[in-house]
C-alpha cells in the first residue's frame, strides 16, 4: 500500500495504512456535502439567465392575443412578433463566445441580464408595433447571451459525477420561466387590454435584476481562469466545487493539459499563449477540423437543430391556438389549459435532472424522442379528425389535450435538458465557447423559422398535417441520435475528445475507455482519484 502511493505520483508520500486516521485526507465523505452545495449554488445562479427566454416564450403565447386586439396587427405580423426574438438572439449567441473568452463567463452573465432588462422595459412601454419590435430586438440579444453562457459556465464548474444534473438547470429554468409567463398571462388578463399585455411583458425585467445581484456571489469558471494563466484562483474554485482534494487536483491537471500549460507549472500566475479570444478557433471548427472535432460539431449542431425542428416552440408558443382548434373557445379556458402545459413541463424537467447522472444521456434522449414521435403522430391524428368534423367529438378533444401534455412531458424528460447538457460538455476546452455559441445559433434560427411560419404552415397543410410533419422530423432525429451519439455520462470534459472521431465506431472507443478506467481502479476500491492523478500527470 505504501509503495502504491509513491508509484502513482500522489502529492502526499506518507504510507496508506489500514488505520482510519491515515485515510482522512483521502475521504471525500466529510467535505462532499459542502462542495456539492457550492457547485449547486453556482449552477443555480448561472442558470437563472435561462429564465429570461422561458418567460418570454410563455408570456408571448398569451400576450399576443391582447397585442393583436390592441395594435390591430394581422396574422403575418403576429407570426413575426412571436418568433423574431429567436432570430434576434443570434446576435447575442454569436457574440457571447468571444465575449465570454474576453471578459470571462461570469461577467458575460451580468451582461446578458442587463441587456434583457433594457429589452423588457422597452417592450413594456411600447406604444406601437415598431416600438415593440425594437424591444424584441434588444431582449433577443440578451436571450442569446444567456442561452450560450449558462450551460457552458455550469459544465465548467461542475464535477463529472453531477455534471448532468447541474448542467440541466438551464432547461429547468427555461421551463420555470415558461410557467411564470403562463401564470403572468392569466394574472394580468383581467386588466384593460392596453395595459394587460404591457404588464405581462414588462414584468420580465425583475428576474434580470435578481440575476445581476446574485452573480456577485459566483466564482469565475476554473477553465477560463486556467486559460488566462491564473492557476491559483482556478485551484481555489476547483477545491470548492470538486468532491475531493484528489478530484480537484485531477481536474486542474487535465485542464492544464488541455490549455497547453506544462504540468510542472505550479505558480499562482503563469504566462500563457493568448489564444483565448477566438483566434484560430473558427478555422479549427470549420476549415481544418480533425475527425474528432468534425464529429463533435455535427453532434453539437445536430441536437440543437432537431430539438427545435421537432416542433416544441410551435406547441408552447401557439398552445392557445392549438387548444382553440381542439374545441376550447373561451379565453380563460385556453389560458388555464396553457398553464397546465407549463406545470407539466416544469414537473417533468425536475424529474429529468435526477435521472441524467443515473440513467445516462443516451437512454433518456432515445426514449424521449421515440415518445415524441408517438405523441406528435397521435396529436396530428386527433386534430385532423376534429378539423374534418362538423360537430364536437369529446374523445378527440380529450385525446388532443392529452397528447399536447404528453408531448411536452416527453420533450422535457429527455430532449429538452440533454440538448444543453450534451452540447456544453462535448466540445474541447479551446473550442467550447465558440462551439456552444454555434449550437445556440442553430437552435435559435430553427426556433425562429418554426415559430414565424407555424400559422402559415398549418393554413397550407392543415393543423394536423403540421404535426405529422414534426413527427417525421422527430423520426429522422431518432435514427441520427442512435447512430452517432456516444454516452458521455461520468466522463470528464477532457476525456470527451477520445469518444469522438469515428461516427460509427464510437462504441468500440467507449469500451476501450471503460476498460482503461477499470484497469486504473485500485484493487480494494479505494483512492481511485489518486491513481488517475498519477496516470494523468505522467503522460
Amino acid at each position: 500500500m505504501a509503495s502504491m502511493g509513491e508509484q502513482n505520483g500522489v502529492v502526499s508520500t506518507r504510507p496508506v495504512m489500514a488505520d482510519n486516521r491515515n485515510f482522512a485526507d483521502f475521504e471525500p465523505a466529510v467535505k462532499k456535502p459542502k462542495r456539492n452545495k457550492f457547485a449547486f449554488a453556482c449552477a443555480i445562479l448561472a442558470s437563472l439567465t435561462s429564465i429570461l427566454l422561458g418567460y418570454d416564450i410563455g408570456v408571448m403565447s398569451g400576450a399576443i392575443i391582447y397585442i393583436q386586439e390592441d395594435l390591430k396587427i394581422n396574422d403575418v405580423q403576429k407570426e413575426i412578433l412571436m418568433g423574431i426574438l429567436n432570430v434576434y438572439s443570434l446576435v447575442g449567441s454569436c457574440a457571447a463566445g468571444r465575449t465570454s473568452d474576453w471578459v470571462g463567463r461570469r461577467y458575460t452573465i451580468v451582461l446578458a441580464g442587463a441587456i434583457f432588462f433594457l429589452g423588457a422595459l422597452l417592450m413594456g412601454f411600447a406604444t406601437s408595433y415598431a416600438f415593440l419590435m425594437v424591444g424584441r430586438f434588444v431582449a433577443g440579444i440578451g436571450v442569446g447571451y444567456a442561452l450560450m453562457i449558462a450551460p457552458v459556465y455550469t459544465a465548467e464548474v461542475s464535477p463529472a459525477s453531477s455534471r448532468g444534473f447541474l448542467t440541466s438547470f438551464p432547461e429547468v429554468f427555461i421551463n420555470g420561466g415558461i410557467l411564470l409567463g403562463y401564470v403572468s398571462n392569466y394574472a394580468f388578463s383581467k386588466l384593460p387590454t392596453d395595459l394587460g399585455w404591457r404588464f405581462m411583458l414588462g414584468i420580465g425585467a425583475i428576474p434580470s435584476v435578481l440575476l445581476a445581484v446574485g452573480v456577485l456571489a459566483m466564482p469565475e469558471s476554473p477553465r477560463w481562469l486556467v486559460m488566462q494563466g491564473r492557476l491559483g484562483e482556478a485551484k481555489k474554485v476547483l477545491d470548492k466545487t470538486s468532491e475531493s482534494i484528489e478530484e480537484a487536483q485531477l481536474r486542474l491537471s487535465e485542464i492544464k493539459e488541455a490549455a497547453g500549460i506544462p504540468q510542472e507549472c505550479t505558480d499562482d500566475v503563469v504566462k500563457v499563449q493568448k489564444r483565448s479570444h477566438g483566434e484560430g478557433v473558427w478555422k479549427e471548427l470549420f476549415l481544418y477540423p480533425t475527425p474528432a472535432v468534425r464529429h463533435v460539431l455535427i453532434c453539437g449542431i445536430g441536437i440543437h437543430f432537431f430539438q427545435q425542428a421537432s416542433g416544441i416552440d410551435a406547441v408552447v408558443l401557439y398552445s392557445p391556438t392549438i387548444f382553440e382548434k381542439a374545441g376550447i373557445t373561451s379565453s380563460d379556458g385556453k389560458l388555464l389549459a396553457t398553464v397546465a402545459v407549463g406545470f407539466v413541463k416544469t414537473i417533468t424537467i425536475l424529474i429529468a435532472t435526477f435521472l441524467l447522472d443515473r440513467i445516462g444521456r443516451r437512454p433518456l434522449l432515445l426514449s424521449s424522442i421515440i415518445g415524441m414521435v408517438a405523441s406528435l403522430t397521435t396529436l396530428g391524428f386527433s386534430l385532423t379528425i376534429i378539423d374534418h368534423s362538423h360537430e364536437k367529438i369529446p374523445w378527440a378533444i380529450g385525446l388532443c389535450i392529452t397528447m399536447v401534455l404528453a408531448y411536452v412531458a416527453l420533450f422535457s424528460i429527455g430532449m429538452g435538458p440533454i440538448t444543453w447538457v450534451y452540447s456544453s460538455e462535448i466540445f474541447p476546452l479551446r473550442l467550447r465557447a465558440q462551439g456552444a455559441s454555434m449550437g445556440v445559433a442553430v437552435n435559435r434560427v430553427t426556433s425562429g423559422v418554426i415559430s414565424m411560419t407555424f400559422i402559415s404552415l398549418y393554413k397550407a397543410i392543415s393543423i394536423g398535417g403540421a404535426f405529422f410533419l414534426f413527427a417525421g422530423i422527430a423520426t429522422v432525429a431518432t435514427l441520427f441520435f442512435y447512430m452517432f451519439y456516444p454516452e458521455t455520462q461520468g466522463k470528464t470534459l477532457e476525456e470527451m475528445e477520445g469518444l469522438f472521431g469515428k461516427f460509427i465506431g464510437w462504441r468500440e472507443e467507449a469500451k476501450k475507455l471503460k476498460m482503461k478506467k477499470t484497469m486504473e481502479v485500485n484493487g480494494d476500491g479505494t483512492s481511485n482519484g489518486q491513481i488517475q492523478l498519477g496516470n494523468t500527470t505522467t503522460k
